[in-house]
């Protein structure tokens, strides 16, 4: 019983009705301004590696600063943070606010950097 309880709850943390995008199709529709990106990682994880033109606002502040992303409430919507689960996060609470196209980058910046796509860092 115990088990089926846990098997509960991590299904619970993840929000299943997330489309995921890989990096390269990711990349794509980035590089063909058909998406933004919008990495939700902490400051200094920006600081140190990031990919250039993506909007930065950590985590913690997505829900505080959605003004800012408003006017991309009906264009397609990126998440990005290291491995794909803070951005899960705040993929859902861009959902909830009513952006129609929101999707994850599935495993974050590690994948992009496995791809051997591009960034930049400002250190």
């Amino acid at each position: 019983m115990v088990a089926a309880s846990t098997a509960l709850l991590l299904v619970g943390c993840q929000p299943s009705n997330i489309a995921a995008m890989t990096p390269n199709e990711a990349a794509k529709m980035f590089s063909e301004q058909k998406a933004i990106i919008v990495d939700v990682r902490e400051d200094d994880e920006w600081k140190a590696q990031h990919i250039a033109g993506a909007i930065h606002i950590p985590l913690a502040q997505v829900e505080s600063r959605l003004g800012e992303l408003t006017q991309y409430k009906d264009s397609t919507v990126i998440m990005q943070c290291r491995s794909g689960k803070r951005s899960a996060k705040a993929a859902s609470t861009l959902q909830a606010a009513g952006f129609t196209k929101v999707y994850n980058l599935t495993g974050g910046i590690i994948a992009w950097d496995k791809d051997g796509l591009t960034t930049k860092s400002n250190l």
